[in-house]
């Protein structure tokens, strides 16, 4: 049995409150998923700015109702630290996915970035820090390796900054550090390389690339490859980042805490391979993908040109174990996206 395997199990003969801020969000909604089918129960902050009802209504329908009874919503902004504090009341473990994502947007829009990913985190750091949480669990970035070109990315060792986001994030880190020291408070950040799969939005110009391009497949039409196609990522399906959160949550061992990892596979696949898989799982129910041809552009600012992980550390200390490769991601969550993207989901 896995360590997951045994926290899972724990889990359902012990309740606890926990809160998901951005809980209407892609990453968030999994995440309520599946602590609602282990018998938690969740409180969930959302401001719906990046996130959606329909979300929330999919998780209710996945749940059932007698589930879905254990969870309660506050809508609110983690730019308002009375929201915080409100979400925050008797909750034993935070895990914190509410920001603004997006290289390209926080390009374009640095202030409003900020105000989101470093004002909104020191709100929420400081209720968990008042409401006397066991744990604070929060949503960090790749992005914070920035410009240092080792591969695989090692968490004690990373780069400047390429981004306003990556710079934020990195506040993250530090303000969560200086709470340990100087309050106590526990907490631990989970690195997440290029997270896909069900309830990721394809919609708008800052969709992450996954959902963006199937929907360009089932939907026939131009589908944008930034660079030559050889960029590549450490893809990491949604199943192995809920793994993440709730081991960071719950793990006792004594090393663990006030630590940041990095959640991937430690594997690469470039955006060629990536567009490949993708026509391959399409093309019986969408003929039209054989003929498909992908539209390569210009390389986007603020992109880094490889990203890889090293695990060993999360494997080591919390017991991760990622249970799908990027090919097993994308098959699991292809019939959702089909169903969801071909105009479904409004």
């Amino acid at each position: 049995m896995t360590k997951y395997q045994e926290v899972r199990q724990d889990l359902q003969g012990k309740q606890s409150t926990w809160l998901i801020t951005g809980v209407a969000g892609f990453i968030g909604s999994n995440l309520l998923e599946t602590l609602l089918k282990l018998n938690q129960k969740v409180r969930g902050l959302d401001n719906f700015s990046t996130g959606y009802q329909h979300n929330l209504d999919q998780v209710r329908e996945l749940v059932g109702e007698a589930a879905w009874q254990n969870f309660s919503f506050v809508q609110g902004d983690i730019t308002d630290l009375n929201d915080c504090q409100l979400a925050c009341e008797g909750a034993n473990y935070v895990l914190h996915h509410a920001a603004l994502g997006s290289v390209p947007r926080s390009l374009e829009d640095p202030i409003l970035t900020n105000a989101n990913n470093v004002t909104g985190f020191l709100n929420i750091l400081t209720a968990a820090r008042d409401a006397k949480v066991r744990r604070f669990v929060y949503a960090a970035s790749s992005s914070t390796y920035g410009d240092h070109p080792d591969l695989p990315k090692v968490e004690s060792v990373i780069g400047k900054p390429l981004s306003p986001y990556a710079v934020t994030k990195y506040v993250n880190e530090l303000y969560a550090d200086v709470f340990a020291r100087c309050y106590g408070l526990d907490s631990i950040g989970l690195r997440y390389f290029n997270v896909f799969g069900p309830r990721q939005d394809p919609k708008g110009a800052y969709a992450a690339v996954i959902p963006q391009w199937v929907a360009a497949l089932i939907h026939n039409q131009v589908l944008k490859i930034n660079g030559d196609g050889e960029t590549t990522r450490d893809f990491c399906f949604v199943a192995n980042v809920v793994q993440a959160n709730i081991l960071a949550a719950l793990s006792d061992n004594p090393e663990a805490g006030n630590q940041v990892y990095n959640v991937a596979l430690n594997d690469s696949t470039s955006l060629n391979q990536l567009y490949q898989m993708m026509c391959d799982l399409l093309q019986a129910d969408y003929p039209h993908v054989l003929q498909h041809q992908a539209s390569y552009a210009s390389f986007r600012n603020g992109d880094i040109r490889h990203s890889q992980a090293d695990i060993s550390k999360a494997r080591r200390l919390l017991g991760f174990e990622p249970t799908h490769r990027v090919d097993e991601g994308l098959h699991e969550a292809m019939e959702w996206y089909k169903k969801d993207l071909s105009g479904n989901v409004t």
